[in-house]
């Protein structure tokens, strides 16, 4: 099983890690869901700095971390997208719609 996680490491702060495939994406949908309703900051940081490696299915994550967010009426910013993210999202046309922190 690949090891992956979400946790909040401060309010509003999430960190992201491990291998984003079609094995951890689902626990992580489900838990950062709940993390990011949970949460009583009124915007939200998904750092991705901790993530090892990334399917297509990191980049859904982070569209369905928007909707929660947004659902939540929260602002939400990724933070250290991977190199290899960043390439999925550029084949895809998601860099100008990820919000990303430069």
């Amino acid at each position: 099983m690949s090891r992956a996680a979400i946790v909040e490491q401060s309010s509003g702060l999430f960190q992201l890690s491990g291998v984003l495939d079609y094995l951890s994406g689902p626990l992580l949908r489900e838990q950062g869901g709940r993390l990011i309703a949970a949460s009583q900051a009124a915007s939200c940081v998904i750092d991705c700095g901790a993530v090892d490696k990334s399917s297509s299915v990191g980049l859904s994550l982070l569209l369905a971390f928007m909707r929660d967010a947004q659902a939540a009426g929260k602002g939400l910013v990724v933070r250290g997208l991977p190199e290899d993210m960043r390439e999925i999202a550029s084949v895809s046309g998601l860099m100008d719609v990820l919000p990303l922190e430069e």
